[in-house]
Parts: structure tokens; C-alpha cells; sequence
């Protein structure tokens, strides 16, 4: 992105109605272009709204993040540099390079990395912050030639590796990868010296705008994508199955097919992190079998679900696997070699993201590994996660449940379900907040939340947050509601509650709502109901609970829910935390 780009993004309206999203960018130096490229950034990726970006004062980094109050922003991006930690180890400083200083500078950047360590720890525990490590080369302070990195120039690194391992421990703070910096901004093209010099501003324009679409993605992070569906020939192995027969495909380096095995190895890696990984294949059903059978496949074929081999179009073998993962097309990646498979599953199933397996080229191959990585990437691996992993193999959410009557009540109490509701508030890790901005059909509003704002309800005056944990005899569901909002008095405000669709019918939400006239002592619970193009199983239960479905805002009193709510048979448990 270009300057004038920058510049014409940030001037254009915004959506009405949209609220600024407001980021504190922290660094020691003039932000000049960088601040305008992260305004940019943030737009781009968030609908064009509008960005307002605050900075610090000039050359005190420690001192301005110290001084911020985080309440007055939805998220932070902090850029350190070498001269944050030292001025000496910049260019704008006369503080002398003398050998017997090095011990100081030493000294002195320990101190800083403290200092910065406590301000972000204090930062993080309120909003998300995208941290940038020093990109530039420390001035020419160490006696060693350029080409070595001699004992002084390691304690260095090793003060700022010890002080970064602990920060990147810490919820909500994400460190961007120096790794990912050197590959899209190379490393000698980005010191500005005239401008660093004359203005403060130390960065070529390029590597300027590099940094702050990195630093945008870690403010602003893309939903995650759900599920992977892989092509078997060419894709998972190579070979055709139907031409060479079951021990004709192969995966490893000996028949030069090494980046197959190693497609393999990336798709069991996202299978056992949660993410659904299918196969829709134009192939004999029997032979996908024996082949998936077969010892040594980088990927159980348990961790494959479901297999859509037949010989009709991709795209109808796609839908059935959507239908069977009750997932939209938005949310999952295709692969396959195919141009012609990937054109057609693409005008068939809109949204969804099609890749092309370049079975040829090697480079390609790996970037692609890569790219599975950026779609699918999460910061931790939940206890949810590995229990969408195991529901593949065991799959307890296509239990049948009846639909309604009797025979829905014997089965509810034959079911042994356990409920456990955790009012932990704030929550111990970011399961409530990614729930609330990817469930749809139990979702009372379809409001989406940023970091900062989500943080921010939680701290305001009365908030309570309700995560809802369930199973029964046919296993575990893990954490699959959530309810947010406050008391006020004799009536509860919630204006978010979500529900995956793995516990509808179940009665779950009825225990919910019990919940909040009985533990809260309400009179009354309002619901911020607004109806969406895909929560009509909400508009159904609040229809079930008020006589009559709603097209807005619902009140439910304590004697109506009594009246209309069906028996429920969990047995119920209560985390409270002091």
C-alpha cells in the first residue's frame, strides 16, 4: 500500500452509525506515515470504520504507556525499537559508544524491558495489544565486526528473548512474529536514516506499511476458519486412485511425493486442534477405503469426517458435507488440484475459499502449509477444541433427539445431561468471547464485539457473564452458551446470549433463563432480541416462552416462564468465584 492509498482510505466516509474504533499506538520515535498506514489497515479490515489512532509523547515509550488509561481505547499497538531500551543504541543520541558503556547500556536496557514488561501486563489485563519487536539494527556500539555477534550483542538479545517469552504468556498480548517481518519486509531495506535523523521517523515508507498491516491483523484478527475440505488424488497423495490402484498412491520422499505426506501431517495437525477436515473426492467408494486404510497416512481416518467419494459433481459433495457439519460455506477452505473442481465448487457454494494443491512445485506447496496455518490459526487450544476433534470419531451431536412431546421428555431424562454454569467474570480464556462472535442460529442479536469492547461491558457497573458448560450420557459438549449483561434492581438486562447449535434441544436455554430469576432474584429478564436472517431458533424459544414470536426486545416475568417452561431434568451445578 501506497501513501496517497493510505491517506485516500482514511478519508472516506464511514458506514453510518459505525462507532470509532480507537487504538493507542505506542512507540518512542515520530509516528508520522506509520500512523496513517495503521488507520489505513484497521479500515480495511473492519468495514471501514473508522479508525482513531492516539500516540505518546516523543522518545518516553516506558513513560507513555505507563500514563495510559486503557478504558479510553479498544486496543493498543506498541512498536519497540533498540532506542526505547537505550538511546545509545539509536541514532539520535550522543550518549557515547565508548567499549567501557556497553556494560551500561546493558544495565539500562534490562531496566527499560522491566518497565515495558509491568506497563503491559497492566495494558493487556483490559484490552488487546499487538506488540512489534526492534526491527532495526542497533547502532554500531559493539567493538565486534558486523559479521560477528559477539558476547555483549547476545546478552542483549537474550535480555529482550527472556522479557518477550513472559509477555507473550500474557492473555490478550500477541507478539508479532520477526520471522513473518523479515519474510514480507526485508530486513536492509527498511532504516530511513535522512528521515530518522531530520523528523524521528526512522522507517522507509514500505516497511512502514508492511508493519502496520501485521500489527492490524494481530489488533483485529480474522475469524478463524472451521472446516477443510481436501481432494484425495493429486492432493492428499499423488496419483489417481482409480488408474493406479491402492498401492500406487504414495505420500513420502522415496516416490517424490513429500509434500503430500506433509499436507497430510498439516490437515491432522488442524483435525486434532478442533478443525473439521472432510473429503469430497470423484473416486470408487470402496477404494477410498482401502486406501485411507493403508499403514503409514500421515492423517487418521478417524479424523476424517465425513468421506464424500462418488462420482457425481464436487460441488453436490460439498453441500452434503456442509449440511453435515451445519456450517456455512463462509467458514471453510476447498482444496484441490483441480482449476476446473475449484471454479465449480466456487460458483456453486459462495463465500467459500477455494486453494489450489500445486502438486508440481514444491515452494508452492509449502507456502500453501503456511497458508492452512493463517486460515485456521488460534492462540491456545481449548478443551472444546479437542472435543470437536473427538466428536469425529465418536460423533455425540448427531444423537437424534425427538423432536417434541413424550417421547422428548423421556429421552431428556434418560439423558443424564449435567449442566455447570461458570459466572466467572472476567473469564479465564477467550472460549465466551469466540463463541459470541461465531455462533448465529441461538444467537438473540447477532451483535459481534471487538476485544475491547467485550473487555469493556464485562467491567461496567452490575455485568455478570454466564459460560455454560454441558454433557450427558453420550459425552461432553464442553462450554456451548453464553449469557452477558447486568442487574439492574429487580430486572435482568441481558443484551448477549449465544448457544452452539450441538445443544439445541435439549432444554439447555430453559435452565439458563431458570437461572437468572432464581440465583439472580429477578422479577424480570429483558432480552436484547433482534431478528437476524439466521436466529430463528431463538425467535422459536422466546415464541415458546412469551405466546408469540418476537420482532424486537423481550420481556419475560418470573410467573410467565413458570407458566410456559417445559420440565427440565439436569442435573445443575454452580461455579461461583470470589
Amino acid at each position: 500500500m501506497k501513501l496517497l492509498e493510505a491517506l485516500e482510505i482514511t478519508r472516506k466516509p464511514a458506514p453510518e452509525g459505525a462507532a470509532p474504533f480507537r487504538v493507542f499506538l505506542g512507540c518512542g520515535f515520530t509516528p508520522l506515515d506509520l500512523e496513517t498506514y495503521l488507520k489505513a489497515r484497521l479500515r480495511t479490515r473492519m468495514g471501514m470504520r473508522p479508525a482513531r489512532v492516539a500516540t505518546g509523547l516523543f522518545g518516553d515509550l516506558c513513560g507513555s504507556l505507563e500514563r495510559l488509561a486503557a478504558a479510553d481505547f479498544d486496543a493498543a499497538a506498541v512498536v519497540v525499537e533498540w532506542s526505547d531500551l537505550d538511546a545509545r543504541l539509536g541514532y539520535r543520541a550522543l550518549g557515547g559508544w565508548r567499549p567501557d558503556a556497553v556494560a551500561d547500556v546493558l544495565k539500562t536496557s534490562a531496566a527499560s524491558l522491566n518497565r515495558l514488561g509491568a506497563a503491559l501486563k497492566r495494558l493487556a489485563a483490559q484490552v488487546p495489544v499487538a506488540v512489534a519487536l526492534p526491527s532495526l539494527r542497533p547502532a554500531p556500539i559493539f567493538w565486534t565486526t558486523p559479521a560477528q555477534a559477539g558476547a555483549f550483542e547476545w546478552d542483549l538479545e537474550a535480555a529482550l528473548l527472556d522479557a518477550v517469552r513472559s509477555w507473550s504468556r500474557l492473555p490478550r498480548l500477541r507478539v508479532l512474529s520477526r520471522a513473518e517481518l523479515d519474510r514480507v519486509s526485508p530486513g536492509g531495506d527498511r532504516h530511513d536514516a535522512k528521515s530518522d535523523l531530520n523528523s524521528g521517523f526512522p522507517y522507509r515508507g514500505a516497511h512502514a506499511s508492511r508493519l502496520a498491516e501485521l500489527l492490524a491483523g494481530l489488533i483485529s484478527p480474522k475469524p478463524a476458519k472451521k472446516g477443510l475440505i481436501s481432494d484425495l488424488d493429486d492432493t492428499l497423495w499423488l496419483g489417481i486412485l482409480g488408474e493406479t490402484g491402492v498401492a500406487g498412491v504414495h505420500w513420502d520422499l522415496e516416490n517424490k511425493a513429500q509434500v503430500h505426506g506433509l499436507y497430510q501431517q498439516a490437515l491432522s495437525a488442524l483435525a486434532e486442534s478442533g478443525v473439521l477436515v472432510a473429503v469430497a473426492s470423484k473416486n470408487d467408494p470402496a477404494l477410498v477405503e482401502q486406501a485411507l486404510s493403508r499403514t503409514g497416512l500421515a492423517i487418521a481416518r478417524s479424523s476424517l469426517f465425513p468421506v464424500e467419494a462418488n462420482w457425481g459433481p464436487k460441488s453436490e459433495s460439498v453441500r452434503k458435507i456442509l449440511a453435515s457439519w451445519n456450517i456455512g460455506a463462509g467458514d471453510v477452505v476447498f482444496v484441490d488440484d483441480s482449476p476446473m473442481e475449484l471454479a465449480e465448487v466456487e460458483r456453486a457454494h459462495p463465500g467459500i475459499e477455494t486453494i489450489l494443491f500445486p502438486k508440481s512445485d514444491p515452494a508452492a506447496a509449502i507456502t500453501l502449509l503456511w497458508t492452512l496455518r493463517e486460515r485456521f490459526g488460534k492462540e491456545a487450544i481449548l478443551e472444546e477444541d479437542k472435543l470437536r476433534s473427538q466428536s469425529l470419531r465418536t460423533p455425540v451431536e448427531q444423537v437424534e433427539v425427538p423432536g417434541h412431546g413424550a417421547a422428548l421428555d423421556e429421552f431428556l431424562a434418560s439423558a443424564a445431561g449435567a449442566i455447570t454454569i461458570d459466572a466467572a467474570n472476567p473469564p479465564p480464556d477467550t472460549r465466551a468471547f469466540e463463541l459470541v462472535n461465531k455462533t448465529n442460529q441461538f444467537n438473540i442479536n447477532g451483535r459481534r464485539f471487538t476485544e475491547g469492547e467485550w473487555n469493556a461491558m464485562l467491567q461496567s457497573p452490575g455485568a455478570f457473564l454466564l459460560t455454560v458448560s454441558y454433557q450427558d450420557r453420550f459425552g461432553p459438549l464442553g462450554r456451548i452458551a453464553v449469557l452477558a449483561g447486568a442487574r439492574e434492581g429487580s430486572v435482568c438486562k441481558v443484551h448477549t446470549w449465544v448457544m452452539s447449535c450441538r445443544a439445541f434441544s435439549r432444554r439447555i436455554e430453559h435452565q439458563c433463563l431458570a437461572y437468572l430469576f432464581d440465583t439472580l432474584e429477578v422479577d424480570r429478564v429483558d432480552c436484547d432480541f433482534r431478528p437476524t436472517e439466521r436466529n430463528g431458533p431463538s425467535a422459536d424459544f422466546f415464541a415458546a416462552i412469551c405466546g408469540s414470536r418476537p420482532e424486537g426486545p423481550v420481556s419475560v416475568s418470573r410467573q410467565d416462564f413458570r407458566d410456559r417452561c417445559p420440565a427440565v431434568y439436569h442435573k445443575l451445578e454452580v461455579l461461583t468465584h470470589a
